[in-house]
Parts: structure tokens; C-alpha cells; sequence
């Protein structure tokens, strides 16, 4: 879904941690549950979907200020978006009611959640890369995003991936942005921040000539933010998996099932529409096949 989105977004761009209750039910996500589907199969005793059963919820290492993706909106206590919706749906689905409760996670903390059993799954924009795959089994892939540029707006002399060679360029610490401008610009000074906010930040001080990021999360910034910019269309493509303990293959099945099921009823492409889709124009595009 990658061009699709690309294409979509660029018409668009032109024009803490919660508790267990911090994705509360909202219209939006009354919908979505209205047609979710709940797991009736036999399940392995001391298995990780056994655990969760038991324990009543699914712990999800996550954001809380993603807008468009995982977003916790202060006033009503939701936390809404693409990757919040899904992580309700799969607790609905073991656990028979969307209860969850939300760890923030990092890109440097992500990995030592899993193995240490402190979260069940990651949904945080986490792109599949061979390394993580070393480290981490991934559900997926459930989403098709890409590395793209933002600038401080009014900035000139950077219209495509090679105008970063020799500039400061802001990335987000153990992120594919990385190698990406590494890849595309080896002359280019990186420069790593723990977080999106941070980046961005760094970015309007002047700490950096250019911001390399998901797309995704560079179009839900530059929606609330005029300052921001988006340069051109990304130049990777990056899947997003649900990251899960490695070595879980049990699990990973388990999850990769459920992501089929509702790509093929059409409930992906609803959580799609309630969120990305609100500001994307065009039709909910069809999920990215799951890998084997």
C-alpha cells in the first residue's frame, strides 16, 4: 500500500504510560468492535495466549503521541488512531473484550519489553529489518509506510534524497532512518534523538538541516504543525510488523491469523478509514499480504 499512500498523502500535506483502561470505547471504536472478531479455537495450555486469557487483558508497548496512529487525547482520556484501534481489536479477539493497558515504549526500550515479558506485543510503527528479526519475532506485515524528508518550511536546497549529502540530518535513535540516509547520502552528519517530538523539536532549533522519518508519522506531524514541511516522496519502503517475543512461533501464527481475518472481512480497511483515512484522500487501500 505504499504508492497508494504516498500518493494520497501528498495531495493531503499539499492543501507517560496509561493505565488499563487508557483506550476507552468511543463511537469510532464502538464501530470497529461491533464487527470484530473474537477467537473460539482451542488454546495451548501456558501458552501466550493462555496467559493473556487469564490475566484478563493485553499489555501493549506503545505511543501516546502519534496523532493519526496512537494518540491520547487529553480531554476525553482516549487514545485513539491506527495502531491503538488494532491493538484493541487483538485484545477483543483473545481476550473476548478490548481490554488493554498501554506501556510507552521507546525505539531503544521496545526490544527489552519483549524479552523480558513485560509487554505482550509492540504496535508502534515498527518496521521489519533483518537485524530486529535477530531480536524480535514480528506479526505481519500489517501496515506499508516508507522514509521520507521533512524540513523547516521556507527551507530551500533539499528537494530530494541526494540534496542531503553534506547536511545535518535528524533521525530518530535505532530507526531505519538511519541506514536510509546512510544509504542515500553517506556525506550527511546524523544526528539521533530518542523520539518523534524530540526530532521534531531539534528540527525547528535548528539542530539539523532535515528530518528523515516514517512517512506516516511525518504526515500526522506535519498536520498539526505549519511549521513543517515534507520534501518529495519516500524513497524506502518499510513494512510495519506487531512485534512479539522472539522465538514464539505459537504466537506469532496466532497473530499472523487474526491479521488475515480481518483483512479479508474488511475490518482493516475500517480502522483504516477511522483513522488515516480521516485525512488521507482515497480509498482505504487492500493490507499488505502477510508474510509466511
Amino acid at each position: 500500500m505504499g504508492r497508494l499512500f504516498v500518493a494520497a498523502v501528498l495531495l493531503f500535506v499539499a492543501g507517560c504510560s496509561g493505565g488499563e483502561n487508557a483506550v476507552p470505547g468511543g463511537g469510532k471504536l464502538d464501530a470497529l468492535l461491533a464487527k470484530a472478531p473474537v477467537h473460539t479455537g482451542e488454546v495451548t495450555p501456558g501458552s501466550t495466549v493462555d496467559r493473556i486469557k487469564k490475566r484478563g487483558k493485553l499489555l501493549i508497548g506503545g505511543s501516546q503521541d502519534a496523532p493519526l496512529l496512537s494518540q491520547l487525547d487529553p480531554i476525553s482520556g482516549e487514545l485513539t488512531g491506527f495502531d491503538a484501534y488494532l491493538g484493541k481489536l487483538l485484545a477483543q479477539y483473545i481476550v473476548g473484550k478490548p481490554q488493554t493497558e498501554l506501556l510507552s515504549a521507546t525505539s531503544e526500550t521496545r526490544e527489552p519489553l519483549l524479552a523480558n515479558g513485560t509487554v505482550d506485543v509492540i504496535i508502534q510503527t515498527y518496521t521489519i529489518t533483518p537485524a530486529r528479526q535477530e531480536r524480535v519475532a514480528f506479526a505481519g506485515p500489517y501496515y506499508r509506510s516508507g522514509q521520507a524528508i521533512a524540513v523547516r518550511k521556507g527551507t530551500s536546497g533539499i528537494a530530494k534524497p541526494a540534496d542531503l549529502a553534506g547536511k545535518t540530518v535528524i533521525v530518530g535513535a535505532n530507526t531505519p532512518g538511519v541506514k536510509a540516509v546512510q544509504d542515500v547520502a553517506p556525506t550527511a552528519r546524523i544526528v539521533e534523538f530518542g523520539s518523534d517530538p524530540e526530532c521534531l523539536t531539534a528540527l525547528k532549533q535548528g539542530r539539523g538541516e532535515a528530518y528523515v522519518q516514517d512517512q506516516a508519522l511525518l504526515v500526522a506531524d506535519a498536520s498539526k504543525d505549519s511549521e513543517l514541511q515534507l520534501v518529495g516522496e519516500p524513497f524506502t519502503e518499510d513494512p510495519y510488523g506487531i512485534g512479539l517475543k522472539h522465538g514464539d512461533v505459537e504466537f506469532q501464527r496466532f497473530v499472523n491469523d487474526w491479521l488475515r481475518e480481518i483483512g479479508k472481512s474488511g475490518l482493516w480497511q475500517d480502522v483504516w478509514k477511522q483513522t488515516i483515512g480521516t485525512v488521507v484522500t482515497g480509498d482505504a487501500p487492500s493490507p499488505p499480504a502477510i508474510a509466511s
